[in-house]
């Protein structure tokens, strides 16, 4: 029993997963600090006067439970797509190439789709003879593509 799970912790796959993840989970961290301590101050400083940042007080001044934060959203924002532009470009891209280096092909563009004529479904593959979700026959030519 311990050596299949051995063999099980020890595949490649597991091994790139669990380093991603660490990788993922530093680079969020850093990115999490320079929304906090630089974009929060700049989006905070728009509002102007001793604001607690950028938004509304709804109820008494002063109270954070009752402020309506639109900075930390917008922050928020800007460390997704922060985040997620740096997973891509430093994790999706190369391992990508890598990958394609071996012959094996990862995150690849979904191939065209047809549409069902009986349930109207757009999700379809072009080469599909049966609809995924109402069963009904696809002509061999003929059902929409689109891209």
């Amino acid at each position: 029993m311990l050596k299949g799970f051995k063999n099980f912790v020890m595949r490649g796959d597991i091994v790139v997963v669990a380093v991603g993840l660490i990788i993922a989970l530093a680079l969020s961290t850093l990115i999490k600090a320079f929304t906090d301590f630089v974009i929060n101050p700049i989006i905070a400083s728009l509002q102007g006067g001793h604001s607690l940042g950028l938004g509304w007080q709804l109820g008494r001044a002063g109270n954070k439970a009752t402020y309506l934060d639109l900075g930390a959203f917008i922050s928020a924002a800007i460390y997704f797509l922060i985040f997620m532009a740096v997973v891509y470009f430093f994790i999706v891209l190369p391992y990508r190439h890598l990958q394609a280096r071996r012959g094996v092909v990862v995150f690849d563009e979904p191939g065209p789709l047809r549409t069902c004529p009986s349930c109207l479904s757009e999700d379809l593959p072009a080469a599909a003879t049966r609809c995924l979700h109402c069963c009904a026959d696809l002509p061999a030519t003929g059902g929409r593509a689109h891209a």
